[in-house]
């Protein structure tokens, strides 16, 4: 089981790692982060595309959060119309998870949550801190695969180890 500090650290962690990417994606021209560069989403764009997608599924179910405009997996990499626009609202809905983190209590993060997942096609129930701790997974997931697709472009994000998260992103 997890509790609300690990909840709120990997929030602030999404927070930083966020700014990092999108930061060395800003030296990269738009032909550069739209380019198929093989990753599961294709492209740089395409893929933080989807991870803002993700979290939107998710915060939808466990805060009542609007629902992410694409409908699907597949239509989640053009869930924002333009990079600026994709910035703007990266920045925007990680203030919501981060709020949304330090409102919680031990007894939120108990009992189980029941959806329907249209990746899986059914209905699904599965404990709350289960999915909180696959929420942030998933995040770190496609944003390895976008820190690689960087690096290997010469920009330069900022390292990804938890315990050298700045202080200012803890407060």
């Amino acid at each position: 089981m997890i509790g609300p500090d690990h909840v709120k650290t990997f929030a602030a962690y999404n927070r930083w790692q966020n700014t990092s990417l999108y930061g060395a994606a800003d030296s990269l021209s738009d032909s550069d982060r739209q380019q198929d560069r093989g990753a599961f989403f294709g492209s740089i764009e395409a893929t933080l595309n989807h991870v803002l997608w993700g979290d939107r599924i998710w915060m939808s179910r466990f805060a009542g959060l609007p629902r992410p405009v694409a409908p699907n997996i597949p239509a989640s990499v053009n869930e924002c119309p333009s990079w600026d626009d994709l910035k703007e609202q990266r920045a925007a809905f990680d203030g919501e998870i981060v709020r949304w983190a330090g409102s919680l209590s031990s007894s939120d993060l108990t009992g189980d949550l029941t959806w329907h997942s249209g990746a899986a096609g059914r209905d699904i129930a599965k404990p709350l801190w289960l999915l909180i701790t696959h929420f942030f997974n998933h995040q770190t997931h496609h944003r390895g695969q976008v820190h690689c697709l960087l690096t290997s472009l010469g920009a330069t994000p900022d390292d990804t180890d938890l315990f050298l998260m700045p202080e200012q992103y803890l407060s």
